[in-house]
């Protein structure tokens, strides 16, 4: 007869493993292709804490800075970036720390797309790799649950690349006639 110690331990011999991290799911082989800082960053099924810095860069048209506050993103600014990645059953929140502005976000998988839920605004995004890089192309778009055309948002781009040893990011958003809404790049520590 099996004691409670055995039992769990067959428990935990036969569990099912936990679902494979966020990126991985959506990259697929690919994942392995991805430099070493990017790789580590996207791995850990738990999230992390990650310090840098970033330059903000913002839009001055009226529309600009409307549609940057709809969508909650950061001032202009040189300076300290913190970013938070949690993850759960649903996904991924991330909190992105500009100096003093949170910039919050959801992110998870549907349809092969890399969603992200950013204030009024829920992107789906086609993410592959080149050059050992995440680069992140706008698929669709909808703000207030509203469809928008995927080419209003043709100038919406991320990438995330290692240089020198250290990941790098680099975020765009251009939207037509209203031109730069915010651009963003800089670095974190990724052990």
């Amino acid at each position: 007869m099996q004691d409670a110690a055995d039992l769990a331990a067959n428990a935990r011999r036969n569990a099912t493993p936990a679902a494979a991290p966020l990126f991985r799911r959506l990259l697929g082989a690919d994942f392995e292709r991805l430099a070493p800082r990017v790789r580590a960053l996207h791995a850990r099924d738990g999230g992390g804490n990650h310090q840098g810095a970033a330059t903000v860069e913002c839009g001055r048209h009226w529309l600009a800075r409307l549609c940057a506050r709809a969508a909650r993103l950061p001032p202009a600014m040189h300076g300290p970036i913190a970013v938070e990645i949690a993850v759960d059953a649903r996904g991924e929140r991330w909190t992105r720390r500009f100096g003093r502005h949170a910039m919050r976000s959801r992110l998870w998988a549907r349809d092969g797309l890399l969603c992200e839920r950013l204030g009024l605004a829920t992107f789906g995004f086609r993410i592959g790799v080149e050059g050992g890089a995440i680069a992140w192309r706008v698929a669709r778009v909808r703000a207030l649950g509203v469809p928008l055309p995927p080419r209003w948002f043709a100038g919406v781009r991320a990438r995330e690349a290692e240089r020198d040893g250290r990941y790098r990011f680099e975020v765009e958003a251009r939207l037509p006639r209203v031109g730069l809404l915010v651009r963003y790049r800089g670095w974190l520590d990724v052990d």
